[in-house]
């Protein structure tokens, strides 16, 4: 199985449960494991048959900004339905780490599979 791979796509945004955390903008680090066939693209050397990181992680930031979000397993969610459901990916695995939020901890996280290998 081929994969497009986006590693550490950086989207600030509202999250998080506390009142206080409401008020503010936190970073949210996403990783992504895409299938998607490159055979086709890497053929024809054309654009049109790759699945384009730009076009995916400008989607992704537009969505997980356009309002507050409280948990991170929601943001997993949100991703990876966007992903299968507006770029036809069959299978993601989505990775949501969120940097400084327990003190004394680099960052925690979810992660999520869907779809289908």
């Amino acid at each position: 199985m081929d994969r497009v791979l986006i590693r550490q796509l950086k989207i600030e945004t509202v999250i998080g449960i506390y009142e206080w955390e409401k008020k503010i903008h936190q970073n949210l680090l996403i990783d992504l494991d895409m299938a998607w066939d490159n055979k086709p693209a890497a053929d024809s050397d054309d654009y049109q048959y790759a699945l384009c990181y730009e076009t995916v992680s400008n989607r992704l930031t537009a969505l997980i900004t356009e309002k507050p979000i409280e948990l991170i397993e929601t943001v997993a969610e949100m991703i990876a339905s966007c992903l299968m459901d507006e770029f036809d990916v069959p299978w993601v695995k989505v990775t949501v780490m969120k940097p400084g939020a327990v003190p004394g901890v680099a960052a925690v996280g979810v992660e999520i599979e869907r779809g289908y290998c």
